[in-house]
């Protein structure tokens, strides 16, 4: 009985490599590392200044709406339409097409829009209602200025409606819709800036403005590759601005080359061995019924069908939007073509993908639970489980207890606690030994040292202590235990040998 076990544990783990080998060439051919080189270019190029330039004309310096006109006629232009050559000879242009770093080819024109709310949108105090007339909020939905202005006669001043391909957009001031005040930059540069100036003197940015999206896409046909890139200024309600970017390199045109169909094949391969085990944990249900739940390994292999399964639905759609927006978004030459959509989803796709490769390795350890060593840690950590949980209960009180305290104390001074999600994280970073003592100390100079030291006394020397105590404790008598207990490693050499 034990040597059929192994057998079957064996035959069972081979078949299990071969699929984890087919997964990891599927998801490890569908990036590269020229996905970062050129996120790396397009950054370099429109987020940071250039060394002749003033450092205040670069994206990330933008503080006010005059710094924002200051990058979309200067540095954003410049970026965006290449018609020389280094040493200044013009470029001969196809249909007027830009190429951003002559390898680049931008398709369509930069689209910019702006998000707006209305006046009166918040509650005054009384005694200062006398002195300010007017008021807006923060951005919210049911808040948003959907009414024309300005001169009234073009799109960028009038309200285009969320379009429901496109997601909402997750900014560190609010969740923005995709509707708002739009415009196309012209394909001709010089257009571009009369456009822009223009805009600027008939205060296309009013007190209303909350945030601003330029969105535009290229396309690199020696690699394959889009790259969609998404810059975005917040403007909130306490003055001044955020910036914020998202540059996606993703490869939309999944088949094109020998290598692409290979990966193909390793797809077919892939839902084949989806299916099969479909039907193995099918039949387990049956056979064991309520028993099959109990066990931790097979709540992961279900975790594992699922996101597998959704994995190739999302691959499916993707594929299949693709084919249908592409010859769509690429029809006129002189509009903005919506790529951030399908890189939207290739991203989900692609993080789907990320975790159904981290539980696939993790599964591994169901097959080599038979050796010795790995049969002990599994049974200390199940040994301690009621042990640990315990202490995490006593643990994240005293551990949210400071988040609270620190939140409370140095939120408004020190960026690492502005939120009380940044204070957790920090305070995960101070017991790693990643900590700014001068700026809490800078904070408050009573509270900031107690709060320090006692966390650190608390968390640092005791409970992390007290944490390892209880994991080696039970370790030791797992092993043991396990002393007692013949080894079954001859048996598996033995096996090998026949």
């Amino acid at each position: 009985s034990r040597e059929l076990e192994l057998k079957t544990t064996l035959r069972e783990l081979v078949i299990y490599i071969v699929f984890l080998t087919d997964l990891c060439l599927l998801t490890f051919g569908m990036v590269s590392t020229d996905m970062y080189h050129l996120n790396k270019a397009m950054s370099r190029l429109f987020l940071e200044p250039s060394s002749s330039e003033d450092d205040r004309s670069g994206f990330r310096s933008v503080g006010s709406r005059a710094d924002f006109w200051r990058f979309a006629e200067g540095p954003l232009l410049d970026g965006l339409y290449w018609d020389k050559w280094y040493n200044n000879t013009t470029l001969t242009l196809q249909n007027n097409n830009s190429h951003i770093y002559y390898e680049n080819l931008l398709l369509g024109g930069a689209q910019i829009r702006q998000l707006k709310v209305r006046n009166n949108t918040c509650s005054i105090y009384p005694y200062f209602r006398t002195f300010l007339e007017d008021c807006y909020s923060e951005y919210r939905y049911r808040a948003e200025d959907r009414s024309d202005f300005g001169l009234r006669n073009e799109s960028e001043w009038k309200y285009t409606s969320a379009s429901s391909l496109s997601p909402w957009y997750w900014g560190s001031m609010g969740l923005y819709s995709s509707g708002g005040y739009m415009f196309t930059l012209p394909k001709s540069k010089q257009e571009s800036v009369e456009k822009l100036v223009f805009l600027r003197q008939n205060s296309w940015l009013t007190r209303g403005t909350r945030v601003v999206f330029i969105d535009f896409s290229t396309y690199n046909a020696n690699i394959n590759l889009f790259c969609i890139i998404k810059l975005v200024v917040e403007f909130p309600a306490t003055g001044g601005a955020l910036t914020s970017s998202h540059i996606y390199s993703v490869k939309l045109l999944r088949y094109v080359t020998y290598y692409d169909y290979f990966l193909a094949s390793c797809e077919i391969a892939f839902c084949l061995f989806i299916i099969t085990f479909i039907i193995q944990e099918a039949i387990k249900i049956i056979k064991l019924k309520k028993e099959y739940f109990r066990s931790a390994w097979n709540w992961l292999d279900l975790l594992l069908l699922v996101v597998s399964i959704l994995a190739i639905a999302f691959n499916i759609y993707r594929t299949v939007e693709v084919s249908l927006l592409m010859k769509e978004l690429l029809s006129d030459a002189h509009v903005y073509p919506d790529f951030y959509f399908l890189a939207f989803w290739q991203v989900l796709y692609n993080n789907m993908i990320a975790v159904n490769i981290f539980f696939a390795w993790i599964k591994i350890f169901k097959y080599v639970s038979f050796n010795k060593t790995m049969t002990q840690l599994c049974s200390t950590l199940s040994r301690c489980a009621k042990d640990i949980t315990g202490f995490a209960i006593m643990f994240f009180i005293i551990f949210f207890a400071y988040a609270q305290l620190g939140y409370l104390v140095f939120g408004s001074q020190v960026e690492e606690f502005s939120t009380f999600q940044n204070c957790i994280f920090t305070q995960f970073r101070i017991v790693l030994g990643d900590f700014n003592f001068e700026t809490i100390e800078a904070a408050n100079r009573i509270l900031g040292p107690i709060y320090f030291i006692t966390f650190v006394f608390f968390v640092f020397f005791i409970l992390l202590n007290m944490f390892l105590a209880i994991i080696n404790d039970t370790y030791s008598e797992v092993k043991a235990d396990f002393e007692v207990i013949p080894s079954q490693e001859l048996q598996i050499r033995d096996l090998f040998r026949q």
